[in-house]
């Protein structure tokens, strides 16, 4: 039997009958996905009963978003909401919005949002959710009109005990407040635990908008400690200068690490004596592209890739990293603060070269660890020390991390192998216990 996104449509051109596979349901990252469940599910020896059914997502949602634009225009939008798999709680992930997003892509990242959460031991399962915009071509006023009509939309399939949304690629706190109001109007009063990721005023998390970065930092530590190297000695490459590379980056110097390397869309900066963080991040907040900065030697994100360096952070989008730079990339440790950056042809590669690797689903947890928190803070109605987060996180993360490197080590299977099964493990484990219904 065909896997449920495998299904073709046949068309009739009048002379030959040809068949395609659903374009909404073709993506590559969809295809990484189910490859590394694959090998993962073929290493632990899963149950047949179960892969089909971890592999599909329990619900998808397609929506139409007609949005009135400044001009006077109407323009229809594509909006998604995947949610994977309910077994161990709530659905939980992030809405991104990216002129490249469909329903595979969103499915894929709802599958690792799954695994991340069961390896970090959140009661969660994991949902996607996201919109086919470009959010730098709409104004102010536009972007809050498409924020409210998407939240109406999937409104049925959201709340603080079914499914939280939080912010991903391209959407931010006030994106997440927008969001808030929505739903809080649909039932007539405030729920700030409708979603995560909002601004302090109205229900937000001390501690959320590094959270992500600052969990990339404690994993690589770790690593580093692992690897026998002082975080004096290490020199760090982060791709992307978004909300989790920005963070990495000023994390790691603060702690004593030295970042040699960072780019945005428009190219790489490199300095070998370390960069001036403090000011590159000032001055991309105001606008300025890496591109037009005095403050080293100008590379390509390709470029970037392959800089030598003890850590490599890819914090920007999937498949940064594949069989055609793999070879080239000169780092100890990798680790995968974007979710999917190196294919699975790539990771072999790599790990035959002892690439230490940090996978996603692992390095960048931190973002849903605090968003736990701000959900159960708004819940309790009590909100924490930011120091205490912080502890928490730490002490979160880096249990998840000691528990897949002495898995993998046991296991003699790769970080990313462990992750997975370890992942995989427990929610077929939650389904064996709850039996299926009907």
């Amino acid at each position: 039997m065909k896997h449920l996104f495998h299904k073709t449509i046949s068309i009739n051109t009048g002379k030959k009958v040809t068949s395609m596979i659903i374009p909404e349901l073709d993506h590559p990252t969809l295809h990484l996905a189910w490859a590394q469940f694959d090998q993962a599910a073929d290493a632990m020896n899963l149950d047949h009963k179960h892969r089909e059914r971890l592999k599909t997502p329990q619900r998808s949602l397609m929506v139409s978003l007609p949005i009135l634009m400044d001009d006077g225009r109407v323009k229809v939008f594509m909006g998604y909401r995947v949610q994977h798999d309910s077994a161990r709680g709530p659905f939980k992930g992030g809405i991104r919005y990216h002129q490249d997003v469909n329903l595979g892509e969103v499915a894929a990242l709802a599958m690792w949002m799954t695994w991340k959460t069961a390896i970090a031991g959140l009661p969660y399962g994991g949902a996607k959710g996201g919109v086919r915009v470009n959010p730098n071509e709409l104004s102010l006023s536009e972007l809050e009109r498409l924020t409210r009509r998407y939240a109406a939309e999937i409104f049925p399939l959201i709340s603080p005990d079914h499914d939280i949304p939080a912010p991903d690629v391209g959407t931010n706190p006030q994106v997440m407040a927008w969001f808030m109001d929505t739903y809080s109007q649909q039932v007539g009063y405030a729920v700030p635990g409708c979603v995560t990721g909002k601004p302090l005023a109205i229900g937000g998390s001390l501690g959320r908008e590094d959270a992500t970065g600052r969990g990339v930092v404690n994993v690589t530590m770790e690593a580093l400690q692992h690897r026998g190297i002082r975080l004096e000695d290490s020199t760090v490459v982060v791709q992307g200068v978004g909300n989790v590379g920005s963070h990495t980056a000023r994390i790691m110097r603060d702690a004593g690490a030295k970042v040699i390397g960072i780019s945005d869309v428009s190219g790489g900066v490199f300095n070998p004596q370390g960069l001036p963080i403090e000011s590159i991040l000032r001055d991309h907040t105001h606008g300025m592209p890496l591109s037009d900065m005095n403050v080293g030697d100008h590379v390509t994100n390709e470029e970037l890739l392959t800089l030598e360096c003890t850590v490599l952070v890819p914090a920007a989008l999937a498949e940064q990293i594949t069989v055609k730079n793999a070879a080239d990339v000169r780092c100890q440790i990798l680790t995968e603060a974007a979710n999917g950056p190196t294919t699975l042809e790539a990771d072999a590669m790599l790990q035959d070269r002892n690439i230490f690797i940090i996978p996603d689903i692992l390095a960048n947890a931190g973002g849903v660890i605090v968003s736990y928190f701000e959900w159960v803070q708004d819940g309790q109605h009590f909100f924490w020390k930011e120091a205490d987060i912080h502890e928490r996180l730490h002490d979160i993360i880096t249990g998840a991390f000691q528990r897949t490197l002495a898995f993998s080590q046991e296991k003699n299977t790769s970080m990313r192998m462990a992750a997975l099964m370890n992942g995989i493990d427990q929610v077929a484990q939650a389904h064996n216990l709850r039996g299926l219904y009907p």
